[in-house]
């Protein structure tokens, strides 16, 4: 499964690429930052992330795409430009026909680290070991977009099995003419 995580922002959009599966290694495929000026109006901001974005996506065609969930935070203006950009992932996604999953920050920092609570440097710790990199991504929006990443081949790919092994067993017992 070929993943693109991105951790929606303004200034700092990071974007990350892993491949791998359920209970096998993880590969970093490519990793980065997408950045707009900020005295730029809104509208150029936006349209220069959006044209970023496309650009991964077409560059790694990803099996699926991880977003960070936007929740509420004391600086409005902040969350704001997160939401904006984190709706041009998701219809960009969407437009390709492209899954896309969405996960809280506690939800990602859960699955890399073993505990939601855990900071910046130990999501940055771990994202180094899991896949086996010989220093850790900076700046932190890289690493954190290699996390939602992470967190969707564990977390998205085990669904998957999941979803089709009940789908087997319906399509078993709705074949078996009870």
């Amino acid at each position: 499964m070929l993943v693109l995580g991105i951790d929606p922002g303004l200034t700092r959009c990071g974007v990350g690429v892993v491949t791998g599966d359920v209970g096998r290694p993880l590969s970093l495929v490519d990793v980065g930052v997408l950045t707009s000026p900020a005295g730029a109006s809104l509208a150029d901001r936006l349209l220069l992330i959006d044209q970023q974005i496309e650009t991964w996506l077409d560059r790694h065609t990803p099996d699926a795409v991880a977003v960070e969930r936007v929740f509420s935070q004391h600086n409005v203006r902040t969350v704001m430009g997160t939401a904006q950009v984190s709706g041009l992932a998701l219809v960009a996604a969407a437009r390709r026909g492209i899954p896309v999953a969405t996960y809280t920050p506690s939800e990602m920092k859960a699955a890399v680290t073993g505990s939601g609570r855990a900071d910046k440097q130990q999501v940055g710790a771990m994202v180094t070991r899991l896949l086996r990199l010989p220093q850790k991504p900076t700046p932190a929006d890289a690493a954190d977009a290699l996390g939602l990443a992470i967190c969707h081949v564990w977390r998205g790919g085990a669904q998957a099995r999941f979803q089709d092994a009940v789908r087997r067993h319906t399509a078993g017992v709705a074949g078996s003419g009870s």
